[in-house]
């Protein structure tokens, strides 16, 4: 602690070329402010500072220093205000972007979880294009971020909390429907239905993997609506689509929910800033590895 103190001493002689102005700004007297630094000198066993009657200038090591050390005083800070967060009480904030594939089960149950293991923890919930939530977890304005198949962002952490099983939506009508599954193949003739893939390139992709796995690419109808809970299109008989097991609850009576053979798993993470993790996340992070465990969410269907 007393080599930061010195640091933070030199920094500030450093930044103001002047020790009369850096004593007054750190509150201390001048000659205890240049014996600090020379101690600090004398310990590194080389000279910062080039020292004159009318200046102070940083010499080559001096400027090594400035630059880096000023990186490591954010650092500890940063992990000081972290670790005093945990003595705090818990009563906190988290702000939890999710997307609307994700509300069905996931994000419903993983709330639940949270408020009864952490129920003075004060959660803002915000649905969100997956973009939005990728962008707000990046920013700053989300604490974390719940969606299927994230883009890889070098400043965010992806926390896998689910595999969903994926099945055909049908109407209920269709000659498909009768089975207990349906095999990805026998959907050679169908249009799907799916999003934009500018949407969601991952969930995009992953989808047409599916079929590019048994050798065909199906046509394909691009939804009109970011959101249309009764799926018209598959209801009218214009296409078919893939969606998660969790969005069975709730179907039309005019459509049936089919799993695809050979079984098939779409990717939920959780999304978080990789520096300065706070409490609340912590918590959230926490509960969800243990709602993923009792739930069964990361073991992959037979």
């Amino acid at each position: 602690m007393s080599e930061l103190r010195r640091l933070r001493y030199f920094l500030a002689v450093a930044e103001e070329r002047n020790f009369t102005r850096a004593a007054e700004r750190l509150h201390i007297a001048q000659p205890a402010l240049s014996r600090q630094i020379r101690q600090l000198e004398q310990e590194l066993g080389v000279r910062l500072l080039d020292r004159t009657t009318h200046s102070v200038e940083p010499t080559e090591a001096g400027r090594l220093l400035m630059e880096r050390g000023a990186e490591l005083c954010e650092s500890a800070d940063r992990l000081w205000r972290d670790v005093r967060g945990f003595a705090e009480s818990e009563q906190d904030a988290l702000t939890l972007g999710y997307s609307t594939s994700t509300g069905y089960g996931t994000a419903p149950a993983l709330l639940a979880a949270l408020a009864s293991a952490h129920p003075h923890l004060a959660v803002t919930t915000r649905l969100l294009p997956t973009a939005d939530i990728v962008s707000g977890v990046t920013d700053g304005t989300l604490d974390a971020g719940l969606v299927r198949c994230p883009p890889p962002t070098p400043e965010l952490v992806r926390t896998v909390v689910r595999l969903e099983p994926q099945g055909v939506l049908l109407p209920s009508s269709h000659a498909l429907a009768a089975r207990d599954f349906v095999s990805v193949s026998s959907l050679a003739g169908e249009r799907l239905l799916v999003h934009p893939r500018e949407a969601n390139p991952g969930h995009f992709d992953a989808i047409l993997g599916i079929f590019e796995g048994v050798g065909f690419a199906p046509q394909l109808l691009l939804r009109q609506l970011s959101f249309d809970a009764a799926h018209t299109p598959v209801a009218r008989g214009e296409a078919v689509s893939i969606l998660g097991e969790s969005a069975v609850d709730g179907l039309p009576a005019t459509l049936v929910w089919r799993p695809l053979h050979p079984s098939t798993t779409i990717e939920l993470h959780l999304l978080t800033r990789g520096r300065g993790r706070r409490p609340a996340v912590a918590h959230l992070l926490r509960t969800a590895s243990e709602t993923a465990r009792s739930e069964g969410w990361l073991h992959s269907p037979a």
